[in-house]
């Protein structure tokens, strides 16, 4: 690997179906120069998320599609290798949106603003993108302040051997909660059961999955955690108690195909369902609070992490496509340059 360019995706086509390395351009560019009051910070680990493949399209969405020609979006984690500003000092490991690149510029301005991750802190650096970052966030978030679970209550998220929902799983979990999640095959299965606490897991690949959902859910489901949408999110709508709460992080299912997104809303009025899309970025302002209670609960082993890391920047939109093929545990990460060599 070359470390005197800066390999940049750029958008070539936005993406019919799955993500293709040919809907981007490998470009070699320059290493960019800070500019007073600007650092220049390596990548060293990127994020793989759903979020990726909508800001890859032209849709309505919470913020401005990734433009054809421009680098693509994606969130991540990088060491400070040269700096004009008092806000990063030179080793700093910095978190926000590096893109899919080696090397970006971090600033003051809110548009290009990165984070500093303090030092010391208890847990794998990694952890501060999954079960300790914006992953960790969504679910603490979602469930808390939208689903407000309470002891007792039957919780039920799916996609939950993925990143966001196996968080999720774990602090219902935590606050006392039946917890019911619902992912694809007998190996996630039984990993939330038997490594992550769940009561209970649907086999969404099995043929009777429906009825292992109401087998699984007698008391009927008090707070959904909607990750899927589609078929799925129908299904479990049709068993949630009145007055539940649904708060809706994402409808993977439908991120690939060129369909909108269509549901029987019946149960939302018959059963007086609060449903409340969200982005994480809802909630910059408690960002501090919520991160201090996941790095407590991971560091005291309350809260479990895993992560899928992939190696090489090259790798990134074949690597993609595993958030869709269900083929990741946990958090999926690319490894763009070794820690340890920064």
């Amino acid at each position: 690997m070359k470390n005197n360019v800066n390999r940049q995706f750029r958008l070539k086509s936005r993406p019919v179906g799955r993500i293709k390395t040919t809907d981007f351009d490998l470009v070699e560019a320059d290493i960019p120069e800070p500019a007073q009051g600007e650092a220049l910070v390596r990548t060293l680990y990127l994020s793989l998320d759903p979020t990726n493949r909508i800001w890859m399209s032209d849709m309505d969405q919470y913020m401005p599609p990734v433009e054809l020609g421009a680098v693509m979006r994606g969130g991540g984690i990088g060491v400070v290798v040269k700096s004009n500003s008092p806000a990063y000092q030179v080793g700093d490991h910095v978190t926000g949106l590096t893109g899919w690149q080696d090397y970006t510029i971090a600033g003051e301005k809110m548009d290009n603003r990165m984070g500093v991750i303090p030092k010391g802190l208890p847990v794998p650096l990694t952890a501060m993108m999954g079960a300790c970052g914006m992953t960790g966030l969504t679910a603490y978030f979602g469930l808390l302040e939208l689903g407000q679970p309470k002891a007792g209550e039957t919780v039920l998220v799916s996609a939950a051997a993925g990143a966001v929902g196996s968080v999720v799983g774990q602090i219902a979990k935590i606050k006392g909660c039946r917890v019911v999640g619902i992912a694809g095959g007998a190996d996630k299965c039984r990993y939330i059961v038997e490594k992550l606490g769940f009561d209970a897991a649907v086999d969404y690949k099995r043929a009777d999955w429906k009825e292992q959902l109401v087998a699984a859910t007698p008391d009927g489901i008090d707070v959904n955690f909607e990750n899927v949408g589609g078929e799925i999110m129908e299904a479990v709508m049709a068993r949630m108690n009145l007055f539940s709460r649904m708060p809706l992080c994402g409808m993977i299912s439908g991120y690939n195909t060129d369909q909108p997104m269509r549901a029987d809303f019946s149960p939302i009025l018959m059963r007086r369902i609060q449903v409340r899309g969200f982005i994480v970025t809802d909630f910059f302002a408690k960002y501090a609070e919520g991160a201090r209670q996941l790095a407590e609960w991971v560091a005291t082993g309350k809260l479990h992490h895993e992560e899928t890391i992939v190696d090489g920047l090259e790798n990134a939109p074949t690597a993609v496509n595993r958030l869709f093929d269900g083929q990741n545990m946990g958090k999926l990460i690319v490894r763009v340059a070794d820690p340890a060599q920064h």
